[in-house]
C-alpha cells in the first residue's frame, strides 16, 4: 500500500477514535468496517487466500462548520504468498463536501471522487464545483488527476469536464456534458453526451444517452428505453443499446478497427401477490464479427416479505454459429432461528453470464461463466453486527473450473 494511502487511513481510524469528541459539537460519524477473507482455487492448482480489511466512513459537519468527509478503502494481503494485484489495496474514494460553499448556491467537492457523466466517467483526484443557476438548472465543472490505480498515477493523466442540467414542463430533465482525459500530457479522450428523462404522469418513462466520440468523429454510445405502467400490476419495458469502445488516442488499440455491439431487448412483469411477480424478456444481442443471438427468459421470483426469498427462471438462447443453449436460474434462501439467520443455495446451469473484473486483477480478469453453483449463510448477531459466508464453484471461459470461498464479518458504527 502506498504511504499517502497508509496516511488517508490512518487518519480515518484517528476520525473515529475521537467520534466522541466530535459528536459533542455536533458533528455525526458513522460507517461501515468489513473484514473479508476469499479464498480461491483452480483446475490448474493455483490457490489464493486474499484477506482484506474494508472501511467504509462518512463525517457529517465536521467540527460544527459544514464539512462533510466520506471515504472507502481497503487494506489487502495474500495468506497465501502470493504477490498479486488478487490482494491489492485501494483507496476507492477520500473527499470532503461542502455545500452553500462561499455563497448559497454553490457546492464543493475535494478529493478523490467517482466523475460519472453521459459524456464518460473517471476516478478523479481533484475539485468538482457544483452552481445552481436557478431552481431547475444547475451548472458543474470538475477538473483534476486521473487516477488508474491499476498501472499506478501519473501526474500527466488529467481530466477536465463539465455538465449543465435543467429541469422543462415539471417532467422533462435534460443534460449536456463534456469530459476530456490526458495520458502522460497528450490529448486522449474527448467526449460529449447528451441525456433526457421524460415522467408523463408517472405511468410513461422515457431515457435517452447519448456519447459522442470527438476525436473519432463517431457515436460511440446511444441507449434508449421505455417503462409503461399499464395498471399496478402489469409493467413492461423496452430498450436499445449500441456501443463502441472507446481507447485512448495514445493507445496502439486505436488505430485498429472495432466492432460494435447492438441490443434489443424487452421485459413484461406481472404483479399477482404480495412480494410475488412474473417476469418475461427478450434480448437480441447483434454482433458485427458474430452471428446474432435471440435469448429469451421467464420465470418468478419471490421478494422476500416473510421467511422465503427467490427466484426460477429459464433460458433459451439461439444463435446460428450453434451455440444453443437451454438453461435455468434459480436460488431459495430461508431465514431461520427468529430472523437470527439466512440460508441460501443458488445455481445457474448452461446460462451465460458476463463477470466485470470478478477477480479485481485487473481490466483483462473479464469472465463469462456458464454454471455456477453456491451456497451462502448470513449470521445476524445484532442489528449492527452481520457474519457471511459463501461457497461457490462455477466453470467458465477463463478457466476449466473454479471453486471460490467467502467469509465476512461486517460492523455498521
Amino acid at each position: 500500500m502506498k504511504d499517502w494511502q497508509k496516511m488517508i487511513f490512518g487518519l480515518a481510524l484517528l476520525v473515529v477514535t475521537v467520534w466522541p469528541a466530535g459528536n459533542a459539537r455536533g458533528s455525526e460519524i458513522s460507517g461501515r468496517a468489513s473484514t473479508e477473507v476469499n479464498w480461491f482455487d483452480t483446475a490448474h492448482d493455483s490457490t489464493a487466500v486474499p484477506v482484506f480489511q474494508y472501511l467504509q466512513l462518512q463525517g457529517r459537519n465536521l467540527g460544527g462548520k459544514g464539512y462533510d468527509f466520506h471515504l472507502y478503502g481497503r487494506v489487502g494481503d495474500d495468506l497465501a504468498g502470493k504477490q498479486s494485484s488478487d490482494a491489492a489495496s485501494r483507496l476507492y474514494y477520500a473527499y470532503i463536501n461542502r455545500q452553500n460553499f462561499l455563497t448559497n448556491n454553490l457546492d464543493m467537492r475535494l478529493g478523490r471522487q467517482f466523475i460519472v457523466t453521459t459524456a464518460g466517467d473517471s476516478l478523479m483526484d481533484g475539485l468538482r464545483l457544483s452552481y445552481k443557476l436557478h431552481d431547475d438548472y444547475r451548472l458543474t465543472m470538475f477538473g483534476g488527476g486521473d487516477v488508474a490505480y491499476y498501472e499506478g498515477y501519473n501526474s500527466g493523466d488529467a481530466v477536465v469536464g463539465g455538465q449543465i442540467s435543467g429541469r422543462w414542463f415539471d417532467a422533462l430533465d435534460i443534460g449536456l456534458s463534456s469530459l476530456a482525459k490526458w495520458r502522460d500530457g497528450a490529448l486522449s479522450k474527448e467526449l460529449f453526451g447528451l441525456n433526457f428523462d421524460y415522467d408523463w404522469d408517472n405511468t410513461l418513462f422515457l431515457q435517452n444517452e447519448t456519447q459522442y466520440d470527438y476525436l473519432s468523429e463517431r457515436i460511440s454510445y446511444f441507449t434508449f428505453s421505455a417503462r409503461q405502467h399499464l395498471s399496478p400490476s402489469w409493467t413492461v419495458n423496452v430498450g436499445y443499446l449500441y456501443s463502441i469502445p472507446v481507447f485512448s488516442s495514445t493507445s496502439i488499440f486505436s488505430v485498429f478497427a472495432v466492432d460494435e455491439y447492438q441490443e434489443v431487448n424487452g421485459e413484461i412483469t406481472y404483479n399477482f401477490h404480495k412480494g410475488w411477480r412474473a417476469f418475461g424478456r427478450y434480448t437480441r444481442e447483434i454482433y458485427q464479427e458474430f452471428s446474432d443471438a435471440n435469448v429469451l427468459e421467464a420465470g418468478l421470483e419471490k421478494i422476500r416479505t416473510d421467511q422465503y426469498s427467490g427466484y426460477i427462471s429459464g433460458v433459451y438462447r439461439n444463435e446460428a454459429d450453434g451455440q444453443n443453449m437451454r438453461g435455468l436460474k434459480a436460488r431459495i434462501a430461508r431465514m431461520f432461528a427468529n430472523n437470527k439467520i439466512q440460508a441460501g443455495l443458488g445455481a445457474e446451469i448452461d446460462v451465460l453470464q458476463r463477470r466485470i473484473n470478478y477477480f479485481d486483477i485487473g481490466a483483462s480478469s473479464n469472465d463469462t461463466t456458464s454454471k455456477r453453483f453456491w451456497a451462502d449463510v448470513t449470521l445476524f448477531i445484532t442489528p449492527k453486527i452481520t457474519l457471511q459466508a459463501k461457497l461457490e464453484r462455477s466453470e467458465s471461459e477463463l478457466w476449466n473450473y473454479y471453486n471460490r470461498g467467502l467469509l465476512r464479518l461486517s460492523t455498521n458504527f
